[in-house]
């Protein structure tokens, strides 16, 4: 690749992520389905037309920050479901991960938790994938484990969508905790701190009950 060539695509790639993270400020407040593609453009400072070279239209961008996301998270999962030794291990480092993760990214979970079950189909079917991705990485995880001798693939697979669905949960209610209590505000730092305890608490209570259902299912 040129040197020209080699501007001209970096300058793409900044425009475009440009657009992401306008939109998805500017999801802060609304739907996807509200989103108007020139709000998004006038953020950036680019024309309509420049939107078009990179995304077919909203819809389509919605799917590309759904990606970007999720698609990390993957790697990170796997890393704690091949590491982890036993139960306790396991819970704890699930549970931590969620945290961070909506600590560092608060703007991407409240967009995948509003466009879960939002009005723009493309996007609820990219998250279902992403989720459905997820729950085949947690069942082959799973099957792997002694503790899995006997379970049918349809019982693995049953499982391991438990467990994603408790992540969801667990991130969607550490999201709740962070807004109720704005670090900004004089007690807000404080409170927060608490209401992330509770949340980290009740999802390791969740979880744990999850193990042990595990353990006696073919009894």
């Amino acid at each position: 690749m040129s040197h020209t060539q080699g501007v001209r695509q970096a300058r793409k790639q900044k425009t475009r992520q440009a657009l992401l993270d306008a939109a998805l400020l500017l999801l802060e407040e609304q739907s996807l389905s509200s989103l108007g593609l020139r709000e998004v453009t006038r953020a950036v400072g680019v024309t309509p037309t420049a939107f078009y070279r990179h995304f077919r239209d909203p819809a389509d961008l919605g799917v590309a920050l759904v990606e970007q996301a999720l698609d990390s998270l993957h790697g990170t999962i796997g890393t704690i479901l091949a590491a982890t030794d036993g139960d306790e291990e396991r819970i704890d480092r699930t549970v931590g991960v969620m945290a961070d993760y909506v600590r560092a990214y608060p703007s991407h979970v409240r967009f995948i938790a509003r466009e879960r079950h939002g009005g723009v189909r493309s996007v609820r079917e990219a998250i279902a994938a992403q989720l459905r991705r997820f729950s085949e990485e947690v069942a082959a995880a799973l099957a792997a484990e002694p503790v899995s001798d006997g379970w049918s693939r349809e019982d693995l697979r049953m499982l391991a969508d438990v467990y994603v669905d408790q992540m969801v949960m667990t991130a969607s209610a550490f999201l709740h905790a962070a807004e109720q209590h704005p670090a900004a505000e004089p007690v807000g730092a404080r409170a927060r701190v608490e209401a992330e305890a509770r949340v980290a608490s009740a999802a390791r209570r969740r979880l744990r009950l999850i193990a042990l259902g595990r353990r006696h299912w073919l009894d």
